[in-house]
């Protein structure tokens, strides 16, 4: 099976050379999404909560265009700017998944375009 690119008016479009995702051989790659609105492109500033609840809405945009919900994720990998906000992010991020949630590594870093402080990317199969 060739390499397919997803894309999605429901999300932001990519700010640089890479695609929302790719699939191939039944996994989907999803680039990273940060609190970008999908319309305008800008960055929707705010908690870390609120970052991460977009975040995950244009996670979830992407997904549906694939052909996969949050419960086919696999792996999701997720940045930081202030690892001190851990526990408002785990706190969104645990609202988009019931049971058997996907493996998952968080790490703090020092920056994020345009100035996000939350970016989340994953993994899924279809």
């Amino acid at each position: 099976m060739a390499k397919q690119v997803v894309r999605t008016t429901r999300a932001p479009k990519a700010i640089g050379p890479y695609s929302q995702a790719v699939s191939s051989k039944g996994l989907i790659f999803c680039s990273g999404q940060i609190a970008l609105d999908p319309a305008s492109g800008e960055l929707q500033g705010g908690s870390v909560a609120d970052e991460t609840r977009l975040c995950m809405q244009n996670l979830n945009a992407v997904l549906d265009a694939a052909g996969a919900t949050w419960a086919d994720v696999l792996k999701v990998n997720a940045y930081l700017t202030d690892i001190s906000q851990f526990a408002a992010f785990n706190e969104v991020y645990g609202e988009f998944f019931d049971e058997d949630p996907p493996a998952r590594a968080a790490v703090g870093v020092a920056a994020l375009p345009k100035g996000a402080q939350v970016e989340v990317e994953c993994i899924a199969r279809v």
